[in-house]
């Protein structure tokens, strides 16, 4: 018997209106950052901060919502609710995906958070969608999660500059077992444990517990802890992975790889988003670089969707890649058609 086929319904957001920009940025790292370099180098010209009650798990549920509103989804429909929001968070140990299940009222749904950094939400797709193929009661998936790790940043620490684009907001999309539309199809990952702990945050778990002496520095302490290894690790094997990551989706998910027509990808330094369009032989115009909003985490590849349906980017047919990498190190691809499904394919 055949698979069954899972399709994207649609997608919900949250984002603050506040924001930092990139002069903001400039002056917090005391200069050593011209706002020029920040534009121009890092690719932020202003990125979201939190406003007030703009918490992880209530920024989660206000994407939910918007995300139930814009598909007209019953809450009381879904099956499964999976976070990938992060844990840095209101209460830690709290379980994101149940808090946000009870706020929005999906009452007949189970619900599970699922980590892997900035990879998070493309790992979570994957999942949910084997999970739906393997499990007859699960039909309706709700990925979702709120993100503000921006919070941990210390500008004047040079050696995390490639994180000052960390923004705050949240993202949910819901999976369908046999939608009539935007199939999900292949995916690839690959994590490099060499990798595991060279970022990190410094204190508040059992090795640097926070104590008196140190809660002040404790608040900023998201950190590299073996810059030298990490820069030599990732130029040796990073874009590798990334493609081979690309190929691998393509591949399961039988489509030409010279077929993609959007890539949904995650906020980075400009020349390097460039170069990945141009690689994969796209142009300008057929991915979105979020430089007004800047790295929200494992809530880019929705927030880049998002944007490409309200930009009108994606036509029936469209074949859609999402990219992820995250600290640890993942680096994640898949592919999605977007449009109605040809079920004799």
């Amino acid at each position: 018997m055949d698979k069954p086929k899972i399709g994207i319904v649609g997608t919900g957001i949250y984002i603050p209106k506040t924001v930092m920009t990139a002069k903001e940025i400039s002056n917090a790292t005391n200069g050593v950052w011209s706002e020029d370099a920040v534009k121009n180098k890092l690719g932020i010209i202003k990125k979201t901060i939190p406003g007030p009650n703009d918490g992880t798990q209530e920024m989660g549920v206000k994407a939910a919502k918007d995300v139930l509103k814009n598909t007209g989804i019953d809450p009381k429909s879904i099956d499964l609710v999976i976070s990938m929001g992060e844990e840095y968070k209101e209460y830690p140990l709290t379980t994101s995906g149940i808090y946000i299940q009870q706020e929005i009222g999906a009452t007949n749904a189970w619900a599970i958070d699922v980590q892997q950094r900035c990879g998070t939400t493309i790992s979570a797709m994957k999942m949910a969608k084997d999970m739906m193929i393997a499990d007859d009661e699960i039909e309706i998936v709700m990925i979702v999660g709120g993100y503000r790790n921006g919070d941990l940043i210390d500008f004047t620490d040079s050696a995390v500059s490639f994180m000052f684009n960390l923004g705050v907001g949240a993202g949910a999309i819901i999976l369908k077992k046999n939608h009539h539309e935007n199939e999900l199809l292949g995916t690839h990952i690959v994590t490099d444990g060499t990798l595991a702990r060279d970022v990190g945050v410094e204190f508040g778990g059992t090795e640097k517990p926070i104590n008196a002496e140190n809660y002040v520095e404790a608040s900023k302490s998201l950190r590299v802890f073996d810059e030298k290894h990490m820069k030599s690790r990732l130029n040796e094997v990073s874009m590798d992975n990334w493609m081979y990551c690309i190929d691998r989706a393509f591949e399961k998910s039988g489509v030409d790889k010279k077929e993609m027509g959007y890539l949904a990808t995650l906020h980075f330094k400009k020349s390097m988003h460039d170069y990945l369009v141009e690689e994969l032989g796209l142009n300008k115009n057929q991915s979105i670089f979020l430089n007004e909003y800047g790295h929200i985490g494992q809530v880019d590849q929705i927030l880049s969707i998002h944007l490409a349906q309200q930009q009108g980017k994606l036509q029936e047919g469209t074949i859609i890649s999402m990219i992820a990498a995250g600290i640890g190190y993942a680096w994640n691809a898949n592919v999605i058609r977007w449009g109605k499904i040809d079920y004799n394919l």
